[in-house]
């Protein structure tokens, strides 16, 4: 198939640090292109691909002082996809909902995966005008807010297979540390984090970026509680660091207060064979398996309780969990299945006219 995959520009494919949507892009444009199919990234120009990419802007825009206003570039690479639409059997949108009005009126199949939350004010009355575009979800839960929206499927995050390795030597207790991992943010609750180890007597490292809008938070309730024994603050990690990371912790610990989509660094955890805590939130309940790949658990009581036990928890089958949920190739042919249903016979005359 001839595919558009269309990603935000505010990291590069893949994220050179923090970074969870264009993430996911990478993996399924690389998957996709593995298995054959003629792919076009449109994505920022310090993005590394196998595709073929068009590049939007000169780097990611995150990274890029310049960069003061990313709608911009968002609408001039809406344009840029626009005028190659016919080349393609089907486009692919990460951008959220931004091109709904340019996408209804152009004859080339499209869909788009939903990656942020969607109970905000004014979603509702969106998605009901444009309640003939295709969507898919990255989890059940994500879609409470919008339960009537035009949903295709849901299709989990998942990983290359050899990214991320396990780890078992962690298994037998003597991990000197668990982890925190992401973002410094009032949802994520870092401060629970440092509060749980705490209280069961381990070290904790973090590994997370803090965003401008998040530095108040961090300066008045997480800053104050790093500078106590037993918390390491080491920041943003790359791909390349998170084996040692995550997979020499003993637990991931997940204290999240909102309804997070899904949760990218609950299948890293997973790939390594590291259990995770997590709370009960969002789309936690779908990608755990309970006692299974960690304990979920509705406080910070039962965190610090599930943390004692966490040993008990076969890091071989956490892993086995990764390989038979979270893979790349598993992501990728459910997406090829949504492609080929909304795509009908668009791809067979394009390999027809080749």
């Amino acid at each position: 198939m001839k595919i558009a995959q269309v990603s935000p520009l505010y990291e590069s494919v893949p994220p050179k640090l923090y970074g969870g949507t264009e993430r996911i892009v990478s993996y399924l444009t690389e998957e996709l292109v593995a298995q054959g199919h003629d792919v076009t990234l449109f994505a920022s120009g310090d993005s590394v691909t196998s595709a073929n990419l068009v590049s939007v802007s000169e780097k990611s825009l995150r990274l890029d002082r310049r960069a003061i206003d990313p709608l911009s570039h968002h609408v001039r690479m809406l344009e840029m996809i626009w005028q190659r639409a016919d080349e393609f059997d089907i486009i692919h949108y990460h951008v959220d909902y931004l091109h709904f009005p340019f996408s209804r009126r152009i004859a080339t199949p499209h869909v788009t995966t939903l990656h942020g939350q969607l109970g905000i004010p004014g979603l509702g009355a969106l998605y009901e005008e444009f309640s003939e575009i295709p969507v898919i979800s990255i989890s059940n839960a994500q879609r409470a807010p919008l339960p009537h929206a035009n949903w295709q499927a849901t299709i989990y995050h998942g990983m290359p297979r050899d990214l991320l390795r396990l780890n078992p030597r962690a298994q037998d207790g003597t991990a000197p540390y668990v982890a925190f991992v992401g973002r410094i943010s009032p949802e994520k609750q870092a401060d629970h984090a440092i509060r749980i180890a705490r209280a069961a007597g381990i070290t904790l490292r973090i590994a997370a970026k803090i965003d401008n809008a998040d530095k108040e938070y961090y300066a008045e309730v997480v800053e104050p509680l790093i500078h106590a024994d037993g918390v390491e603050f080491v920041g943003e990690i790359d791909d390349r660091q998170k084996q040692d990371f995550i997979g020499n912790a003993r637990a991931i610990l997940f204290p999240i207060n909102w309804n997070e989509p899904f949760g990218i660094v609950m299948i890293e955890a997973f790939a390594c064979g590291t259990p995770v805590i997590a709370y009960r939130c969002g789309s936690v309940p779908e990608v755990m398996i309970d006692g299974v790949t960690g304990f979920v658990v509705d406080g910070p009581e039962q965190a610090v309780e599930a943390l004692r036990a966490i040993d008990r928890i076969d890091r071989a089958g956490v892993r086995r969990v990764f390989d038979n949920r979270y893979t790349a190739d598993r992501m990728t042919a459910d997406y090829l299945d949504i492609y080929r249903r909304l795509a009908g016979n668009r791809s067979l005359a394009h390999a027809e006219v080749a």
